[in-house]
């Protein structure tokens, strides 16, 4: 299973497809929605306790991943 499978998935038939942290129904914006409310990820996974730390901390790695890429200015070229 990719870094991206064992963090995240997506499926219709889970929250009509948003993505959402593997083996959970708790979609992944809501642990970005946390943080930008200055809520500590410690907080979070009291408040969503089917979401495990390594879960929480790769989706921000990943993210982290995406923001650093080379092609992120080709993808911002692209939809603006």
């Amino acid at each position: 299973m990719s870094t991206i499978g064992r963090h995240i998935t997506v499926d219709p038939e889970i929250q009509k497809g948003q993505p959402v942290f593997s083996g959970t129904r708790v979609p992944v914006q809501t642990l970005f929605w946390h943080l930008e409310k200055g809520i500590t990820i410690e907080e979070f996974l009291e408040d969503f306790p089917s979401v495990t730390k390594e879960q929480a901390i790769g989706v921000l790695e990943i993210a982290n991943k995406i923001v650093n890429s080379a092609q992120l200015g080709q993808i911002y070229e692209t939809v603006n």
